[in-house]
């Protein structure tokens, strides 16, 4: 089906069907050299959208998408029917609540998006509807809400909307009682906004030309000027805004991948000066939840690499002043520190599992949450009420679909208030999860998380799909998603890797696997691939591989090394020209991530990166899997060219006939479609592409 290319460019207003050719890409070299090393790259123009050949190129690769998915056009509808089927379309969340309102949202059947709303914590008060997202998207291709910030007293509500996925987002300010909206309007701002408590003031952050947070600002209601509160010069930092659970601080969060730093003012002081709590000090992270008269700080000071909990006076919180509370241990990692008035809630990371400690101020005695099964992942959720004995966590695996609880830390009761409805008859009992450990090359167990139907048969013929991530210290914990049944009814094994770079295991598991040790992410999925394999859970014939973003490099990384190994690759928004991504200091992000990739402008980091980038390792002598790769436009993380320089490198070098599509989404950002039902529509068509590659009828 493919051939190798030529130096011309494809650009026919429709693809035949009965004579499927893949656009072909126009050669361009542009010649680079970096610290003595000279390289070529024929597709350095696709970085240039001002092309008009850019465009064209992008447009004729999704017709070339569409031209060979349209065998399974009926496949994508009934996935889509199916996955549609089992999601109760008008659905409510489960009310949060925050002084005298219950706020929550809703969904309505047909619509793309949700409605958010609030009572008033009365018997039979009536619905306020604040935003309807669905008459705000009218006429958009895109919509996001970011910001959703209610005023100290209420009456107003502060928001921000994206209309093009490049997440620069515009403020607006409400007045609840007349739904009106007030003249305030800020542009080019980001993800967090805080009031301060006169409901006359608030602070947000703004972008730079990198697309990083960089600036907080004070606005005051009906004013055109907006006062500069905090600058951060340093590109390897970002910021953002956050609220003490007690609500009488407002902190600035500081942070690169290695160093953090936290700035406080009063709530009440909305003209006083952010001090910090803390100096910054090199590879040193910490941040802090407020209660009475201290901070309970969270921090990997004095070595401790799985973080430790100390106390400090709200008015000295030097070091001198310090009272441990929970010391650093070498397998359990500290992840977030919780302060209500008469408790203190800590989340933990113990051998890969999630726990919620509970600590009672008046007696310092402790307890933890009980989970019954032996795989599975819980975390704190809204939490807005500081002088309560309740707590509300969510809870799931990967058999168990998403349930909020309300936990009185008191009684030791709990209260199931939502468990996350699965139409169409879903049993539980009929699918089986387990948590299995591969070895990668120097010795390390890795864990791999699997569910399948009950019955599975391990000879080796079952499909299998392995997800993996692997970075910046994320976890992918197992979690429940009813769209995955599509696969596990037609008999798939789903399988998560947890491998090194991400934080599955804590703190010193993404430690090693960032920087000069990243390739472990790549040996540990590689590991994990040949360990169902040789466990005959699948086989390389029927094995697919997913992952997105720096998961998406994974999956480019993983191809170049290993490509016996997998019969499909998905890679979504895939990080796939590392290299000169991180080369170029304009780019969103480039600057902040050296702590976590390694500044390429020095030799060893160079070195190490060339190694491994996706782009720069295709092979032609070998041949590779079936692969799909999706991208958007106006994303500001995973810059469109990337994926589309990988595809057509991969057709110029790899001349055989296997199928490699790329579809990018020309209207929206790194997060896909907006809307509930396009989203749903883009994984009936990733899992469409999986089972026509794997031959699965």
């Amino acid at each position: 089906m493919f051939r190798r290319l030529t130096l011309t460019i494809l650009m026919s207003t429709t693809i035949p069907a009965a004579d499927l050719k893949p656009p072909v890409a126009k050669i361009v070299p542009k010649e680079m050299t970096v610290l003595g090393d000279t390289r070529v790259d024929n597709y350095f123009w696709l970085r240039d959208r001002n092309d008009p050949d850019t465009l064209k190129y992008l447009e004729a690769e999704n017709r070339y998408t569409e031209a060979v998915m349209k065998p399974t056009d009926a496949l994508q509808s009934k996935l889509y029917a199916e996955m549609l089927g089992r999601i109760k379309q008008t659905d409510l969340s489960v009310p949060l609540k925050r002084d005298e309102y219950f706020y929550y949202s809703r969904t309505e059947e047909g619509k793309q998006y949700a409605i958010l709303c609030r009572r008033k914590a009365v018997e039979n008060a009536p619905e306020e509807i604040l935003l309807d997202e669905n008459a705000m998207a009218e006429g958009h291709k895109y919509f996001r809400v970011g910001n959703f910030a209610p005023s100290p007293d209420h009456k107003l509500l502060a928001y921000s909307v994206d209309y093009d996925g490049d997440e620069s987002y515009t403020v607006h300010v409400k007045d609840l009682a007349t739904g009106k909206l007030l003249a305030d309007e800020i542009p080019n701002t980001y993800y967090t906004l805080e009031w301060a408590s006169d409901n006359a003031t608030f602070f947000y952050t703004v972008l730079d030309e990198s697309k990083r947070p960089y600036k907080v600002f004070r606005h005051t209601l009906g004013s055109k000027e907006n006062t500069l509160v905090y600058h951060e010069p340093d590109e390897k930092f970002t910021v953002e805004l956050g609220k003490t659970s007690s609500r009488e601080y407002i902190l600035i969060d500081i942070g690169s991948s290695l160093t953090t730093e936290v700035r406080y003012l009063r709530a009440d002081d909305a003209k006083g000066k952010f001090e910090p709590i803390l100096p910054r000090v090199h590879e040193t992270e910490y941040d802090v939840t407020h209660h009475a008269d201290s901070w309970f700080i969270r921090t990997n000071d004095g070595g401790a690499k799985t973080f430790r909990v100390v106390q400090a006076p709200v008015n000295d919180s030097s070091k001198p002043h310090w009272k441990e509370v929970l010391a650093a241990r070498a397998d359990v990692t500290v992840e977030n520190v919780h302060a209500f008035r008469d408790y203190l809630v800590i989340e933990e990371r113990d051998r890969g599992l999630t726990k919620i400690r509970i600590q009672n101020f008046a007696d310092d005695k402790v307890h933890f949450i009980d989970f019954p099964e032996p795989v599975y992942t819980a975390v704190l959720g809204g939490n807005a009420e500081y002088a309560t004995k309740v707590v509300r966590f969510t809870y799931t695996s990967l058999v168990t679909p998403n349930s909020v609880f309300d936990y009185n830390m008191e009684t030791h009761q709990r209260e199931l208030k939502k468990q996350q409805e699965v139409l169409g008859g879903y049993d539980p009992t009929k699918y089986e999860s387990e948590r299995v450990y591969a070895t990668a090359p120097d010795g390390v167990k890795v864990p791999i998380s699997l569910v399948y139907k009950k019955g599975l048969v391990q000879d080796g013929k079952a499909p299998a799909l392995l997800y993996g991530y692997g970075a910046y210290g994320i976890s992918m914990d197992p979690a429940f998603a009813s769209d995955r049944l599509s696969l596990l009814d037609r008999g798939f094994v789903y399988a998560i890797a947890h491998i090194r770079g991400g934080a599955d295991l804590g703190k010193p598991w993404h430690e090693d696997g960032r920087i000069l040790k990243k390739k472990n992410t790549f040996t540990d999925f590689i590991a994990a691939a040949e360990y169902l394999e040789a466990q005959k859970y699948t086989s390389a014939s029927r094995l697919a591989i997913m992952g997105g973003s720096a998961g998406g490099l994974l999956m480019g990384a993983v191809t170049n090394m290993r490509p016996d190994l997998f019969a499909v690759v998905v890679a979504m928004v895939p990080f796939v020209d590392a290299l000169n991504t991180m080369l170029d200091a304009s780019l969103p992000l480039t600057v902040g991530e050296y702590e976590e990739w390694g500044n390429p402008n020095e030799k060893q980091y160079y070195d190490y990166i060339r190694s491994y980038s996706p782009y720069e390792n295709v092979d032609g002598k070998k041949s590779y899997p079936k692969i799909l790769v999706t991208a958007g436009l106006n994303d500001p993380r995973v810059s469109y060219w990337e994926p589309a320089k990988w595809v057509a490198k991969l057709r110029a070098t790899n001349g055989d006939d296997r199928v490699l599509l790329l579809k990018t989404n020309m209207g929206s950002g790194h997060f896909g479609a907006s809307g509930r039902y396009e989203h749903l529509k883009e994984t009936a068509f990733n899992y469409a592409f999986v089972l026509m590659a794997l031959g699965i009828k």
